[in-house]
């Protein structure tokens, strides 16, 4: 065959896999296409980055924060609208903007105790959390009866590990309830924290005041309430379990799924089965509400067994991200809890300590 002919036939074989490549490739960019256009479009900007790696969004601006910004605009030195504009913000996971918008209504109104619980609250949600101690110790200076300061700063404290310290607050706050939902609210997490501070006794004191009279009102409570009624021995951890969120707008669903499956890893913790509480922690930590309180709390568990992993000399995951394993969401360890029990206290390490009205979601 001449040259010619050959260097022609190269050019042709050569259109023709330049052809089928770029098919191949608008192919696969048309598959992928709709779902990066649909996870952008409900992407808000960059919140924070946690301890583990993952990188935690906000939500798009919704018509309340458009109309919560212009009643600010309309009335900038009001702080009733600042207050407005933050939570609206919040809900949608807004957090760093709420904390702006709270200091800009400090300027305006330096003594004013909800502006420093609002934005202590937020920076709970940021893992700022001795910035939020400190907002929210000027909230209780400024308004000694503010029962969600009290709460808020237990929580401060809780997600530090200092779970004593939690305690006293969560007990403070627990005597200024005035109903049934703060009463189920401060007791989940005076007991909690009590357990993780090894005072079991005192922790069994608290359940006495939860009697079948006690009925919540506010529909998230209703998971707290269930939670307590399992401390109690009411409720098996398979009844008490809610079925995995349908998807991330599943808003309810997560928020439930979040709140007793936290609750749930820490009954195991307390009794010794650290795996068992893992499984859960890292079910929650895929989700996407990573405001809520249960989320924050497996977190920080995880982050915490990761560095008393590297303190005992363990090996550690190449990346602190890979912590989050491929589990199913819903997966839940066995119910063997007494068995494991045994197996699990040799391999158990002492806990470290590192340095809307109340609500599992902030």
């Amino acid at each position: 065959m001449s040259r010619t002919k050959c260097s022609m036939r190269w050019r042709w074989e050569s259109r023709v896999r330049q052809c089928v490549f770029f098919f191949m490739a608008a192919l696969g960019l048309a598959n992928q296409l709709p779902s990066q256009v649909g996870a952008e479009a409900g992407r808000g900007a960059l919140e924070l980055t946690s301890g583990l790696g993952r990188k935690l969004y906000a939500l798009p601006d919704d018509q309340s924060v458009i109309t919560a910004r212009k009643s600010l605009a309309a009335d900038p030195k009001n702080v009733e609208p600042v207050l407005q504009l933050s939570k609206a913000e919040a809900a949608r996971r807004q957090y760093r903007e709420a904390v702006a918008t709270c200091t800009h209504g400090l300027a305006l109104a330096p003594k004013n105790a909800d502006l420093f619980l609002e934005r202590g609250h937020r920076e709970l949600g940021l893992r700022e959390f001795n910035k939020a101690m400190s907002d929210l110790q000027q909230a209780t200076r400024l308004a000694p009866e503010m029962l969600d300061a009290y709460y808020h700063l237990g929580l401060a404290h809780y997600f530090l590990g200092q779970f004593g310290e939690a305690a006293a607050w969560f007990d403070k706050a627990r005597e200024l309830a005035k109903s049934n939902d703060s009463l189920i609210d401060c007791s989940n997490w005076l007991y909690v924290s009590l357990r993780r501070a090894g005072k079991e006794q005192e922790a069994a004191q608290v359940l006495i005041r939860i009697t079948p009279e006690v009925k919540n009102t506010e529909p998230h409570l209703y998971f707290y309430l269930r939670l307590l009624h399992f401390y109690q021995g009411q409720l098996t951890a398979e009844s008490v379990s809610p079925p995995p969120p349908a998807g991330p707008a599943d808003l309810e669903g997560e928020l439930a799924f979040d709140t007793v499956s936290y609750g749930l890893g820490n009954w195991y913790f307390y009794h010794h089965n650290r795996s068992g509480a893992d499984v859960l922690f890292k079910n929650v930590v895929k989700g996407e509400a990573w405001n809520a309180w249960g989320f924050i709390g497996s977190e920080e568990e995880l982050l915490r067994e990761d560095s008393s992993a590297s303190a005992t000399g363990a090996l550690r995951p190449r990346n602190r991200y890979e912590i989050i394993r491929e589990l199913p969401r819903g997966d839940s360890p066995s119910c063997g809890i007494e068995a494991r029990r045994e197996r699990g206290r040799s391999r158990y390490l002492p806990q470290r300590r590192l340095a809307r009205p109340h609500s599992a979601l902030p």
